[in-house]
């Protein structure tokens, strides 16, 4: 083993050996004393012991090792995504995987979709690539196979070539007219997302990717015909009712009007409530899944009604998180939604009956002009 004093001054490093001994001292430039003088118990706070072996390994301590481990995973450089027109935008909430919310632009089909990335290696070091690409994607995952996404829409530029970065560079990039037939969703077991992905290919370092989420959303116009809903539902000899919806389509911000007609009642009704739910399916055949979750639940009426008694229906759709009526989206899922109707006499039986409805996305401007 031998004895190693080394010196850090700022800058440089000098290494004096000593064979006779196996212990090996760093001190700092401060550190350094005149001959014959004391020791102080700041110059020993500066000293810090390595065993090195004769083959020259110098063991670090534990600290200076966790140090230079977790700076060994840093990323090598900055990636960040902005759109060009980021600032004038509409954005929406985003709910990710984690849990947060987020705000992210916000889309539609056959849109322009630009703007630039910026790359910027950490201080002090360069990147190294064999090419930058940026990719425009649209992807369906089942939570059932979680982790396994499906690209019905995939886009590639290649921003680019091989070499090296050392400071600051900017690409721009511009996706024309992009179809985006399915609009953003997040349901019970599966989601639909649209992800511009930028990758700095590399090879011994492992490559660098980066997400960027945005959203879609799809208008439909009013449709030219909406007729309502009526029916009559009952129980033989004991209950007899009518129920009347003013249409059978409706927008997100919509107003369901309608009435409820008693035509026989010989049962003890003690409330009504009228409850808005979605049904997802999920797969085809045997593999369908489906599953129900009730988004809202209205109280219509609470005590005992009487023959030829009709209640008024009323209920705003805005304050319930909606989307459109999906019909077989990319042959992977559906969802529909319904309005039930359930009656609870005073024995806790309940009596139910449910109407599926259609909901649409109307834009904006043509739901201002819209008469409710």
């Amino acid at each position: 083993m031998a004895r190693i004093t080394m010196k850090i001054n700022p800058g440089y490093l000098n290494i004096l050996g000593d064979e006779n001994s196996s212990e090996t001292q760093i001190l700092s430039s401060s550190d350094e004393k005149p001959k014959g003088s004391p020791n102080t118990k700041a110059d020993d706070h500066h000293r810090i012991q390595l065993s090195v072996s004769c083959l020259g390994f110098i063991i670090l301590p534990l600290n200076l090792r966790m140090n230079y481990i977790i700076g060994a995973f840093k990323p090598a450089c900055h990636v960040t995504v902005t759109f060009s027109d980021e600032k004038s935008r509409k954005k929406v909430a985003l709910k990710k995987e984690n849990g947060q919310t987020v705000m992210v632009p916000l889309f539609r089909s056959l849109e322009t979709i630009s703007g630039r990335i910026s790359v910027e290696p950490v201080l002090g070091k360069k990147v190294e690539h064999n090419g930058i690409k940026m990719e425009l994607l649209g992807q369906i995952e089942m939570y059932l196979d979680r982790g396994n996404f499906y690209d019905f829409t995939s886009l590639v530029r290649e921003l680019d070539i091989p070499g090296e970065i050392y400071e600051r560079k900017t690409f721009p990039f511009e996706f024309s007219n992009v179809e985006m037939p399915y609009e953003t969703y997040n349901g019970l077991n599966v989601r639909l997302r649209y992800v511009l992905k930028v990758t700095i290919n590399r090879g011994y370092g492992g490559s660098i990717v980066q997400y960027q989420d945005f959203v879609v959303h799809n208008y439909t116009p009013t449709p030219s015909i909406n007729s309502s809903i009526k029916m009559e539902v009952g129980i033989e000899d004991c209950l007899h009712i009518e129920f009347e919806y003013n249409k059978s389509k409706y927008h997100l911000k919509d107003i369901i009007l309608g009435k409820i007609y008693f035509l026989l009642v010989r049962i003890k009704i003690k409330n009504m409530d009228l409850e808005i739910r979605r049904r997802e399916s999920t797969g085809s055949g045997s593999s369908t899944h489906v599953e129900t979750e009730t988004l809202a639940k209205f109280e219509l009426m609470d005590g005992a009604p009487v023959r030829g008694e009709s209640i008024p229906l009323r209920l705003f759709l805005s304050p319930y998180e909606l989307t459109p009526t999906y019909q077989n989206i990319n042959n992977k899922f559906c969802v529909k939604y319904f309005l039930n109707l359930v009656l609870v006499d005073e024995e806790d039986r309940r009596y139910f009956k449910q109407q599926e409805i259609t909901l649409y996305r109307l834009a904006d401007s043509a739901r201002q002009g819209e008469t409710l």
